[in-house]
């Protein structure tokens, strides 16, 4: 069983009815046990980086993801849930991440070269730059569907996948041991990001 992990930010409704359609067991809960007990977990997101890490600690679920990593259950971080993994944010200041994945989140305004619109929003290809058990069922140059404006930054030892905006190569998707991350949405991404996820239900 997955357990989603609801903290009232983020897109559950859709997340549930993706893995639902995949066949895959899952719960959208903010209970303890629950969690503890689940095969896999994940962190969805979405909004501001502060406000997400400062209801995560008022649901005490803190310290419940950092039991789930220790004990090796696969973890996935989506979008802003991705970007709590890191150790720490620029967005609107310096704010403490997660620390399960080496790195920093960056604004994409700051390091954009082109006059592009932020948020970086659509379907963008991934360059997959080396192999992860999250891409079993799906190739290099897949598309999925991104909505950010924020990107995980100094973290090339942990980055599985980027895809271009402009001339700005971004990180589309990284992992540490069991510790998983896409930028992107998979729920919305179509039968890619179904793959993604189906791969992921599939990891122990």
């Amino acid at each position: 069983m997955i357990a989603v992990i609801d903290y009232g930010v983020g897109n559950l409704f859709s997340l549930a009815a993706s893995l639902r359609y995949i066949g895959a067991e899952s719960v959208v809960t903010a209970d303890e046990k629950v969690i503890n007990s689940a095969s896999s977990v994940i962190l969805p997101g979405v909004g501001a980086f502060a406000d997400a890490k400062k209801k995560l600690d008022s649901c005490g679920l803190i310290p419940v993801l950092k039991r789930q990593v220790s004990e090796g259950k696969p973890v996935l971080g989506i979008c802003l849930g991705m970007q709590l993994l890191f150790d720490k944010s620029f967005e609107y200041g310096e704010h403490e991440g997660l620390g399960f994945i080496r790195g920093e989140v960056r604004p994409i305004a700051y390091d954009l070269k082109e006059k592009l619109k932020v948020p970086h929003m659509g379907w963008n290809s991934l360059q997959i730059k080396r192999p992860s058990p999250l891409f079993r069922y799906i190739s290099d140059g897949d598309y999925v569907y991104f909505v950010h404006s924020y990107y995980a930054a100094n973290c090339a030892e942990s980055v599985t996948a980027t895809s271009f905006y402009g001339g700005l190569e971004l990180t589309a998707s990284a992992e540490r041991e069991n510790v998983f991350g896409t930028q992107f949405h998979p729920e919305k991404s179509g039968a890619t990001g179904l793959k993604i996820l189906r791969a992921f239900s599939e990891i122990k």
